[in-house]
């Protein structure tokens, strides 16, 4: 519980970062506060994306090389700075660079949290609990999203101060949750591949104590061994030649995911506010009881669903998700632009599109931290959200931005339409190259470098 409470809390930042931001994008064109426009709103959201992009690079190569523990720590500090600066913004310029300082750590946390995740949750539970856990960025984005309502309301505090204070939570919450991680452990596996044996070994005592403690049962002794053998480093060249030689088809798997998921929600959720208030009227100060039912839909779905990853299977599960969230997209789309939806029907449609995309958006962080070595987990986890978002996702908030300036529903319509299809591509592509990956162990899924001869 500890491991999913103090790890976990990182989508749930993450969410109320991208839903405060959504839900507060009308309040910040306002003249009382920083002026902007819509594009410039999608840009600064681009931004984050982009230090998310480049945080994810650094610190998933710091990750695989100096621990879990002590990244996840670091990168949970730089998030603080970046959200506390954030509530601090005089102009489009600085909301722009500390957004981006923002990312960076939020980029950072997701390598390395993934990794420790998977690596300390047991085989049987792991597709359960990973969805959940990443699914916890809903839980965050319901604070956001009801947040809002209160913060730029105007009723409770000034339109011109509450959209700070809602930055100002986020920074808090993380100095609470630095706290809660130094009782993490570092994880096990990373320890003895990295010449650690006995400090390895203490730790997975401590955990089997605990375990037994709080169950009060003996637990089985374990049969099946494998042979080590420690090494400080793994080469980057080493790594690239195993995703695009030994893993090329589980590269392309993940990369697919990653893009389809990544061009979705970044499309959506970093302007939905701008469409509400744009298209149908509402007022900029009720976003957020729009974007909250869709918040509590994204968090049920991993919640709900995630049992059946680990039960009907990783492959048909996650074709089955991005496949049925693909086709609603359209549906909804195309009503859209007939003029038969209003706001209300319009955020119903998006909580039957987004039940089921946020279980496939899980799947995809899922895939990227099961199907590698353990010696380059959080490096592939790093590459794949890197590249996925880059390509899928950071120029997202801007393009549909820009969708919006243009004026008219089409062009919005055929915006919605293309992440639809890269989502339903997603899906063909899961049942094709899909890993069947419920219920084994990570080192039978794809043994661990280290269990090579060094030469």
């Amino acid at each position: 519980m500890l491991v999913v409470v103090a790890l976990g809390i990182t989508w749930i930042l993450d969410g109320l970062e991208v839903t405060i931001v959504g839900s507060i994008a009308p309040i910040l064109q306002d003249h009382r506060t920083l002026s902007m426009t819509p594009s410039e709103i999608g840009s600064s959201a681009s931004l984050y994306v982009v230090g998310a992009v480049v945080g994810a690079l650094i610190f998933g190569w710091l990750t695989d090389k100096v621990g879990r523990k002590a990244i996840f720590t670091l990168t949970l500090a730089v998030y603080i700075g970046g959200v506390l600066l954030s509530a601090c913004s005089w102009n489009f310029a600085s909301f722009a660079l500390f957004r981006f300082i923002t990312g960076l750590g939020i980029g950072g946390e997701y390598s390395a949290i993934n990794s420790a995740i998977d690596e300390l949750i047991p085989a049987r539970l792991r597709g359960r609990v990973d969805l959940i856990i990443n699914g916890s960025f809903w839980a965050g984005a319901a604070l956001g999203a009801g947040g809002s309502i209160f913060l730029i309301g105007g009723t409770y505090m000034p339109v011109t101060f509450g959209w700070r204070f809602g930055f100002a939570i986020g920074g808090i919450l993380g100095l609470i949750v630095i706290a809660l991680r130094r009782w993490v452990p570092e994880s096990p596996r990373w320890l003895c591949t990295h010449g650690q044996h006995q400090e390895g070994e203490r730790v997975t005592c401590d955990i089997e104590k605990r375990v037994a403690a709080s169950t009060g049962q003996t637990l089985e002794h374990v049969h099946e061994m494998m042979t080590v053998h420690p090494r400080h480093r793994f080469g980057f060249r080493l790594v690239l030649r195993l995703m695009v030689g030994q893993y090329r088809m589980r590269s392309i798997l993940v990369m697919v995911l990653m893009i389809a998921q990544a061009f979705l929600y970044n499309a959506v959720f970093f302007t939905y506010g701008m469409v509400l208030t744009h298209y149908e009227g509402v007022d900029g100060r009720d976003v957020g009881m729009f974007i909250l039912p869709l918040a509590i839909s994204n968090f049920l779905g991993p919640l709900l669903l995630g049992t059946l990853f680990d039960t009907i299977g990783r492959r048909r599960m996650i074709f089955a998700t991005y496949t049925v969230s693909g086709l609603l997209m359209i549906a909804v789309a195309w009503m859209f632009r007939a003029h038969e939806l209003n706001a209300l029907t319009q955020t119903l449609g998006w909580v039957a599109i987004f039940f089921f995309a946020s279980a496939a958006a899980s799947s995809a962080y899922l895939t990227a931290s099961e199907v590698f070595p353990l010696e380059t987990r959080a490096l592939a986890i790093a590459l794949f959200y890197a590249m996925g978002t880059v390509i899928g996702g950071a120029g997202a908030p801007w393009l549909f931005g820009v969708l919006i300036d243009i004026g008219g529903r089409e062009p919005l319509a055929f915006g919605y339409t293309g992440a639809a299809a890269l989502m339903l591509i997603a899906g063909v592509v899961a049942l094709r190259l899909g890993i069947d990956a419920e219920g084994r162990s990570l080192e039978e899924i794809a043994p661990p470098l280290s269990s090579l001869p060094v030469r």
